[in-house]
């Protein structure tokens, strides 16, 4: 799989993800008044945003024909 995620859209996902996977952390270590459900799934998104952000690979974008690359 060849690189398909890259400018603003990675800066974007790298700091989209941590955002999201530190609140799903706060919420599950109880220091936000949301369930448990949301933090886990918080953390997921984030997660899954900081990694196709760093690896420059999504492929989601890829099954959509979507490049950002260039």
């Amino acid at each position: 799989m060849e690189p398909n995620v890259g400018g603003i859209d990675r800066t974007g996902r790298i700091v989209i993800g941590i955002v999201a996977a530190l609140a799903g952390i706060a919420a599950l270590a109880g220091y936000l008044a949301v369930s448990a459900v949301v933090g886990a799934v918080a953390v997921a998104v984030g997660a899954i945003l900081f990694v196709t952000g760093t690896t420059q690979k999504c492929p989601i974008n890829e099954a959509a024909g979507i490049d950002t690359t260039k």
